[in-house]
């Protein structure tokens, strides 16, 4: 291994040329895996591949592949979660896995080739489901809760009742949505709360005694 990433542009040989750039938006869900390609430049015109991965609070990680001599190196990249697919020189992907809360951040593969420079970016975002209960409040209110989803939950009652809705706050992301509710005495035998959430929803049914 190679202790520093080559700079892209050292192996052009002549002009910097202008790279041509791509960016995207991606939403994955924890826990699961995550593989990010590179602009699609036939390996055999590769120079160098480089990834540029930052993350909040991190220094600036980089992998790079160099096909001249079939060497790789890297620098401040330390997630071992965060690695080649497989052989650069097969396919330059970067793989993720299992996906963290700790992985959003901006992705960038640089591609030099022969007939110029392609950089494809990707701002990764990491979805977490809501752990969802639905139970008996004081004074006779019903309480339903998603806790720590990201991004929040929504929440909504079968039937409708006198609700009073929370969200709490709890860092990177995460939020805890608590909805309360209160229905006429005799009124309503069951009710139902609905949470709908990026990475899927629930419903969850309580009986209530008459009277």
């Amino acid at each position: 291994m190679i202790a520093e990433p080559w700079q892209v542009q050292n192996m052009q040989g002549g002009p910097e040329l202008e790279t041509r750039e791509n960016n995207t938006s991606l939403s994955v869900l924890v826990d699961t895996k995550v593989v990010l390609a590179c602009p699609p430049v036939s390996l055999t015109n590769v120079l160098i591949i480089r990834w540029d991965i930052n993350l909040r609070g991190k220094p600036s990680c980089a992998r790079a592949y160099r096909r001249d001599n079939n060497e790789t190196s890297e620098r401040n990249c330390t997630d071992e979660r965060i690695s080649w697919e497989s052989r650069p020189d097969l396919n330059p992907a970067l793989q993720i896995g299992p996906v963290a809360t700790t992985h959003e951040g901006y992705y960038r593969c640089e591609v030099a080739a022969q007939e110029g420079n392609f950089g494809l970016g990707y701002h990764l975002q990491v979805s977490v489901p809501p752990e969802v209960t639905l139970f008996r409040g004081s004074n006779g209110s019903i309480v339903c809760r998603a806790a720590a989803g990201k991004p929040a939950a929504q929440i909504s009652w079968t039937p409708p009742g006198d609700c009073h809705t929370v969200e709490q706050q709890l860092g990177n992301g995460a939020v805890t949505v608590q909805s309360t509710c209160q229905w006429e005495d005799g009124q309503v035998s069951n009710v139902s709360c609905s949470v709908s959430h990026v990475t899927g929803n629930k419903s969850l049914s309580l009986e209530l005694k008459p009277g």
